[in-house]
């Protein structure tokens, strides 16, 4: 039987290692990336499944990764592999298009379940998550409204001025304009409610839309 191709991406090397040894025997590892960008750039060629993704990585982050990779490849099921336990970043996931939430610190029976479901064109979410939660899980953060939602390219902007770069840096890696960096950061500032840019980088890293 032909086995499901699969992509991988995330930062750690060993994390990478042990997750490509652990899926090997059931899914063909068609691909592995350790950035976002790298990810959407290079996981359309490879035409594969289910993508498993971290959502803290450099450059971009999974979920503005996924965003996109839904866009390229609307039937690929986005398997996210994270130590966030934030109920409200997993259902930012699955409003963004996802299959599967798990958590790193899981047992590697967990993401082998959660793939398998994925593919099988249903939903799947680490228990841990859902305790205390009545009802279909996947349907409430599916449904649930979203508040202080960044746009796309507000997410990239943000994670990039999160990393370090100045804004003709960004404008730079997103071949925009320093002054549409500039409306950027300013629209987010004012719709977020924050005041300096120390608040907003710390909004990045709390919204793990920055690796640490």
């Amino acid at each position: 039987m032909k086995r499901p191709r699969v992509v991988l991406a995330d930062d750690h090397p060993l994390m990478m290692d042990a997750l490509k040894n652990l899926l090997e025997p059931d899914f063909e590892i068609v691909g592995t990336f350790t950035d976002g960008h790298a990810l959407v750039e290079g996981a359309p060629k490879l035409n594969p499944n289910a993508i498993v993704l971290d959502i803290g990585m450099p450059t971009m982050n999974g979920l503005s990764a996924g965003e996109r990779l839904k866009k390229l490849l609307p039937s690929v099921k986005l398997v996210y592999l994270t130590q966030n336990i934030d109920q409200d970043m997993a259902r930012e996931a699955f409003q963004l298009g996802a299959s599967a939430y798990v958590i790193k610190s899981s047992a590697g029976s967990d993401i082998v379940r959660a793939l398998q479901e994925a593919l099988r064109g249903g939903s799947y979410v680490t228990p841990v998550l859902t305790k205390g939660m009545v009802g279909s899980v996947i349907k409430n953060f599916k449904q649930e409204k979203r508040t202080n939602r960044l746009t796309l390219r507000q997410k990239e902007v943000l994670q990039l001025l999160a990393e370090g770069h100045s804004m003709k840096g960004v404008a730079f890696v997103l071949n925009v304009s320093p002054r549409t960096v500039a409306y950027h950061k300013y629209t987010m500032m004012e719709h977020l409610s924050i005041r300096s840019s120390a608040e907003l980088i710390e909004y990045a890293i709390k919204r793990s839309l920055v690796a640490i």
